[in-house]
């Protein structure tokens, strides 16, 4: 089975917060996957069709200093932006 443009772009965004998390530290990497499940029974690559669950996790673990992981995910996926299904991630992320 032959991926598609979106299960590459899916797969691309997982990454790169999975990255992120886990450059700050498997603790927070591990928490925010627990919470993901907790409350929305999603994992990390879900989040690309629903950021929104993954920005609510960050700031209601992180408070205003979630900001600074979004940067830091915002960043890695800079150079992808373009894409729409990306764009429209980091949209949601973002605001």
């Amino acid at each position: 089975m032959d991926a598609t443009n979106y299960d590459i772009r899916k797969a691309l965004v997982s990454l790169a917060v999975e990255e992120v998390l886990s450059n700050i530290s498997d603790v927070v990497f591990e928490e925010v996957t627990r919470r993901l499940y907790k409350n929305y029974k999603c994992y990390i690559p879900d989040c690309f069709d629903n950021p929104q669950h993954l920005k609510q996790v960050l700031q209601e673990l992180y408070g205003y200093s979630h900001n600074t992981i979004i940067e830091s995910i915002t960043n890695k996926l800079n150079e992808f932006s373009r894409q729409k299904e990306i764009s429209s991630f980091l949209k949601v992320i973002c605001n």
